[in-house]
């Protein structure tokens, strides 16, 4: 299969950091210093209190299309903070009520494409972006959309595409984390951790600021380092208490550095505001074998997703991973193909090839795998994966390879496969 690769030379750290001094520097933005320990002057409920605000201002100018997107737009944000998709059905009545009041603001269009990647339905978004392009090629977070939407589905040369003429005409917060995420995705993990430093400095509000702390917090973990991500999730929290994944993001590196109390009370919080971390809690209580519990958080997961499914919102990808590790592995295949079918993204290509490993198809799952690894990028979890598949199909020698890399880039990657990884080692030594 033909290598996709991915080229941003404005993404070279030395000259990103150039290019954002040249811009920022009149202001005192940037700074080569790290960025400070928390937000000063904020308070953790800027975003809450901003949606209030705009509920009222509306209360009074019902007839307000900007103000209406704009009351989307932070119910969208609010999403992310908390993982609670409940405010995707609130983002889509704001942004719906916009579009009706007129000639809709690109706002509105933006939003209904941010909406639109975050129901997974990235075709959706490529269209409501191309309408926004239409009306207002210059509104730069429509490119943010398009970077978004390709790369979940898995058209790389077009992310890049959008990306660039995004960091052309805005090189912000919104754009330093997109191209953060693809410098990870080349396995640049120097250039990523730059960008997401820059972006906290330019960070406007707690959530904001939380947001990109939680992403350097994940970057951290996936490189295998606990401490430095529970510092950054520390961090987010410090700004943001209410922020939801970084709640969860700590209570995985406490897990991962031997403090399993504090693990359980942080999944619990999370797990409280958000059924989204059921599965992963569920997990680690498993490995600490509290069996019944970790059934709960299973079923809770199923129960979520039931209710989804009954509003129309099937996440295919989220259920065909739980029942390939934890379900009816044929079920999962059913769930991913559907999903592959509708975007074929290195996530996906991985989830299938695990979920056909475990239905007893490791042989069709060793090309998916394959498709997996095609960005060169750094992730333990694939790398377990493609060993175990590897050493299903008796071949040892690859199997090392690919457990042995899992293992090195992040020692804690799954409470369960690193201990079996470590296992499948010592029996192949």
């Amino acid at each position: 299969m033909k290598r996709v690769r991915l080229v941003l030379p404005l993404l070279g750290c030395v000259l990103v950091a150039c290019a954002l001094m040249a811009m920022y520097a009149p202001t005192g933005l940037l700074s080569q210093e790290e960025p400070p320990p928390g937000p000063v002057g904020w308070t953790p409920h800027d975003l809450p209190d901003g949606i209030e605000a705009a509920q009222r201002r509306l209360s009074r100018h019902p007839g307000d299309a900007a103000d209406w997107a704009n009351l989307g737009h932070l119910y969208l944000r609010q999403a992310l903070r908390t993982a609670e998709t409940s405010f995707h059905a609130k983002a889509e009545a704001a942004l719906e009520r916009s579009l009706r009041l007129g000639r809709p603001p690109v706002e509105a269009l933006i939003g209904m494409g941010e909406l639109a990647n975050a129901r997974h339905d990235h075709a959706g978004a490529v269209r409501w972006a191309a309408r926004a392009r239409t009306a207002a090629p210059n509104s730069w977070a429509l490119y943010g959309v398009l970077t978004d939407a390709y790369l979940a589905l898995g058209r790389y040369d077009q992310a890049e595409r959008a990306l660039r003429r995004m960091l052309d005409g805005r090189p912000d917060l919104a754009s330093f984390t997109r191209a953060a995420r693809v410098e990870h995705l080349r396995g640049r993990v120097g250039p990523a951790r730059e960008l997401l430093r820059r972006a906290c400095q330019v960070a406007g509000d707690p959530a904001e600021y939380a947001f990109c702390q939680w992403r350097l917090g994940d970057l951290a973990w996936h490189e295998g380092d606990p401490s430095a991500a529970r510092a950054a999730y520390t961090q987010a929290l410090a700004a943001d208490p209410g922020h939801v994944p970084a709640r969860a993001g700590k209570a995985r590196t406490e897990a991962a550095l031997g403090n399993p109390d504090q693990a359980r009370r942080d999944y619990a919080t999370a797990v409280a505001r958000s059924p989204a971390y059921a599965v992963e809690y569920g997990e680690l209580l498993d490995h600490l074998g509290e069996r019944e519990e970790a059934r709960r958080q299973y079923a809770a997961f199923v129960a979520h997703h039931k209710v989804l499914a009954a509003n129309g919102d099937t996440d295919h990808y989220a259920i065909g991973v739980f029942q390939a590790e934890h379900g009816d592995a044929r079920a999962a295949v059913r769930h991913l193909r559907l999903e592959w079918a509708r975007r074929q993204a290195v996530e996906v290509a991985d989830a299938l090839a695990w979920a056909l490993h475990r239905a007893g198809r490791s042989a069709e799952a060793a090309r998916y795998a394959a498709r997996a690894a095609t960005l060169g990028g750094r992730n333990a979890l694939f790398s377990y994966h493609r060993g175990e598949i590897e050493y299903a199909r008796g071949r040892l020698a690859w199997a090392r390879t690919h457990l042995t890399r899992a293992l090195s880039i992040n020692p804690h990657f799954s409470p369960g496969g690193a201990v079996r990884a470590r296992a499948l080692l010592a029996q192949t030594a």
